[in-house]
């Protein structure tokens, strides 16, 4: 792995501000494996300097933003592989709570003016305004995390990442009905929209073919208000909520809102469980909610950016719906803690299962 020293840079101040970032001799991470996740710690910022001679990448965070020890984290952490394998250089951009639609085009735009040659949207949120501003930038790569064409535009600069998380979670949820002693289970989402339903529609599958007589409660933290995703307190009230009422392991799908979820399951006490989502969220938790962390459920956001932003090095950008799936290590589960020794070759046969087609993941409940 490349290690190179970089001068520090400013970037114009604009409508949002965007911090640049490059490669220094402190970064680097490897992408981790599907089981375990990403191994970068969101906290050690490479994006600090812009001077790299390799693509220079900005990356546009969804609410919550870097910190998130979710999705944000490990789009970062794919983007911190690449700034050190390919010599790269970042900018970075966050989404805020009940932001207007145009705030998100004048952030992509304010990357490709800044020099971006390849721009990743991390979240579905930002479909429209990729499909708005990439005709205007033909040379820079752009790419959606949960992305979608919404006006079949089909830009040619444009790749849309899509992930299997239903399977992922039906994982997980075998991992919650072997484990559960209540016979009762939960799940709290973020917002009640399609996506996030799919992650429920997996679980429920999940646990449902280990035993189904299992019951499992599901609570929604907003209906199609995308501040669900950033919301700590009401994570926790949605968990508290389930744990209440005999649920003792609660998978949440909630983005920076898990952390509520993770304080739940502490405050129910010893035998309670939590699952964490899109990352390895066993090696980001607290010290008291590490004891409370079953699994996470594996979106691996870092392997598509990481494969995005070496595509644009290569001279060939992905375009069009790039999907990420248990059969390609784009999902998973996993392993931190030991929690699932003695169930994991169960998990693993299921897994091996959905590869084969034998079992075929609901997308929505």
């Amino acid at each position: 792995m490349r290690r190179t020293t970089k001068f520090a840079a400013v970037v114009a101040a604009s409508l949002m501000a965007l911090t640049a970032c490059g490669s220094d001799s402190d970064g680097g991470s490897d992408g981790g494996s599907a089981s375990g996740g990403s191994s970068t710690d969101a906290s050690a910022d490479v994006c600090k300097t812009a001077d790299g001679s390799g693509p220079k990448i900005g990356l546009a965070y969804d609410v919550g933003g870097r910190g998130d020890q979710s999705f944000n984290d490990s789009a970062y952490a794919g983007v911190a592989k690449a700034v050190e394998d390919f010599d790269a250089t970042c900018l970075e951009g966050e989404a805020q709570d009940g932001e207007a639609e145009s705030a998100r085009e004048d952030r992509l735009r304010q990357m490709a003016d800044a020099g971006a040659t390849a721009v990743i949207g991390v979240g579905f949120a930002y479909s429209d305004a990729v499909n708005a501003v990439a005709p205007d930038y033909p040379d820079v790569a752009f790419g959606v995390v949960d992305g979608y064409d919404p006006d079949d535009k089909a830009n040619d600069n444009v790749a849309y990442f899509s992930f299997a998380a239903n399977e992922s979670s039906f994982l997980v949820g075998v991992a919650a009905a072997e484990t559960t002693k209540s016979k009762q289970v939960g799940f709290v989402g973020g917002v009640h929209n399609d996506l996030i339903k799919s992650f429920e529609a997996g679980y429920t599958a999940g646990v449902h073919a280990v035993d189904p007589s299992i019951k499992v409660d599901i609570a929604y933290i907003e209906e199609s208000d995308l501040s669900g995703f950033g919301d700590p307190a009401g994570g926790k009230t949605a968990a508290a909520g389930e744990f209440d009422k005999g649920a003792d392991v609660v998978y949440h799908a909630s983005g920076a809102s898990g952390s509520g979820v993770f304080d739940a399951a502490v405050e129910a006490g010893d035998g309670n469980w939590a699952i964490g989502v899109d990352s390895d969220q066993y090696l980001t938790a607290t010290a008291d909610q590490q004891p409370h962390i079953l699994t996470s459920a594996l979106k691996r956001v870092d392997v598509a950016s990481y494969d995005f932003i070496k595509s644009v090095n290569d001279g060939s950008p992905n375009t069009g719906y790039v999907t990420y799936d248990l059969k390609n290590d784009g999902v998973g589960y996993s392993t931190s803690g030991g929690f699932l020794d003695s169930i994991q070759s169960d998990i693993d046969g299921y897994a091996d299962k959905i590869k084969s087609g034998d079992i075929k993941v609901p997308t929505a409940p």
